[in-house]
């Protein structure tokens, strides 16, 4: 966990912190599961905890647990709790989930059973080869691919053995290492290049796919760690990608969880998915009346179609500085990363929780405290 300077273990006031963040951000469509990892709490117990914070503190939906299969059981009974009982959520899933290859070419039972659990609760599993070119997995891209399509593709028949018809993800996390020190490395031009070929392959064989994520590095919030979380999101945005986790807050190759990277990356989210999204061409957008207005050598700030849409036609980016060197001196010379932790402690001070059924979270009360006096 890093906050500002200070690198330390995360608590549970964390995790419920980053869950409030993501409640704060309408460019994140779900919570999350592991956003950091509560060391104050019990291993044996933590995942109830989690589990229900993402269910109070947002009205997003949340990953499930996959540690042990006895931990998706708690997961999916909390989920029939919040949304009606077993049909209601095989009807309409209400969790999504990842269990990780081996590789090379292995499952693992933990994986396994915790996959076996949720396919037959009818919840969408995300199927991923964790793949470091060099370590496991050849270092060419061709090889890494159809190792990862052997591995995804034998996950995904063993869930649709289960339970024909479940939803499924072909899952991809593809990297390489530094083969000087063997460390991992995120950001590179292979991962962007595998992530390409990878919503190819995908929609080949016509399903949903994860990949991408706010991947990097770093172990600090400095421009290493935007250049390669960038140098994953764009590759991320351009192969389609239907599923991104990792997508605010990472450092160090995922052993931390950053709030002024949170930020920053939510920043980087909120850019490109305003670079995505459709043009529009017609009268209005063509403008030939602020044209006719302004007439040759003039200038459109104060033109009718500026006035009228001045407040919303670009970005408004909300953690960017672009004041000149002189006013950026005189309010403090803050530099990104103290911009973001005002932004994130500003964001945390004005969170407001999502409403909730009382006899619903009474429910929740009741079966958390139960598991737990079973668990510790």
């Amino acid at each position: 966990m890093r906050e500002g300077d200070i690198r330390r273990d995360a608590t549970f006031n964390d995790y419920e912190n980053f869950c409030k963040l993501s409640q704060s951000f309408d460019a994140l469509d779900s919570v999350g599961g592991v956003v950091c990892e509560p060391n104050d709490l019990s291993l044996d117990s933590r995942h109830l905890d989690m589990a229900y914070a993402a269910a109070t503190l947002t009205d997003k939906f949340f990953m499930g647990n996959v540690v042990t299969a006895q931990n998706a059981i708690d997961v999916i009974k909390m989920a029939e709790i919040i949304h009606g009982g077993r049909e209601a959520i095989v009807e309409v899933p209400a969790l999504i989930s990842l269990v990780n290859c081996n590789s090379p070419l292995r499952w693992d039972d933990r994986m396994l059973d915790s996959l076996r659990e949720y396919v037959l609760a009818g919840q969408p599993v995300v199927v991923t080869p964790f793949l470091l070119m060099g370590a496991m997995s050849p270092v060419t891209i061709p090889a890494t691919l159809a190792q990862q399509i052997a591995e995804a593709l034998t996950g995904i028949a063993l869930a649709q053995t289960l339970n024909p018809g479940c939803p499924i993800v072909f899952g991809s996390f593809l990297s390489n290492i530094d083969m000087q020190s063997g460390s991992p490395q995120f950001g590179t031009p292979e991962s962007g290049i595998g992530l390409l070929c990878t919503g190819q392959i995908a929609r080949s064989f016509n399903l949903p796919f994860r990949g991408g994520g706010g991947l990097n590095s770093s172990q600090t919030v400095d421009a290493q760690s935007a250049y390669q979380t960038m140098m994953t999101m764009m590759p991320t945005f351009l192969s389609g990608t239907n599923w991104v986790m990792h997508t605010a807050g990472w450092l160090e190759g995922g052993l931390v969880s950053c709030y002024e990277k949170f930020v920053l990356d939510i920043e980087i989210l909120q850019s490109l998915m305003t670079e995505f999204t459709p043009l529009e061409f017609n009268v209005e957008s063509l403008a030939f009346d602020a044209h006719l207005e302004v007439g040759h050598g003039g200038h459109f700030l104060g033109a009718a179609h500026t006035m009228e849409r001045f407040r919303d036609c670009f970005y408004r980016p909300f953690l960017t500085n672009s004041d000149n060197f002189e006013r950026w001196t005189r309010l403090g010379a803050r530099d990104s990363k103290m911009r973001a932790t005002e932004i994130y402690k500003k964001k945390l001070e004005d969170y407001v929780a999502p409403e909730m059924d009382p006899r619903m979270r009474q429910e929740l009360d009741e079966f958390v405290a139960m598991r737990k006096s079973q668990l510790d």
